[in-house]
């Protein structure tokens, strides 16, 4: 399946560092999140849904921002929410 979506994606500056964790789960004092993501659209920086709060879809699911990839170190693979489809 091609994914317009993941074609057309960005690269935005990420608006936290990735040492920092996930900026919504340190501001309400929790730091169990599991892997960080970054939305592709805006640069919002949030926590997998591996992780208890699921920051990123949650985020997906507010502001519509269709795609995100991996913000941990040496992986570079995207997802589209709307589509259901793992890219590169």
């Amino acid at each position: 399946m091609t994914c317009q979506h993941l074609k057309e994606a960005g690269e935005p500056t990420p608006q936290a560092p990735y040492e920092g964790g996930c900026p919504e789960c340190v501001a309400d004092g929790h730091h169990d999140w599991v892997h960080l993501r970054l939305c592709l659209d805006c640069g919002y920086v949030a926590c997998c849904d591996s992780s208890p709060r699921r920051h990123m879809s949650a985020h997906y699911e507010t502001d519509g921002h269709p795609v995100m990839r991996s913000y941990e170190p040496g992986e570079n693979w995207k997802w589209c929410f709307v589509d259901d489809v793992l890219g590169a």
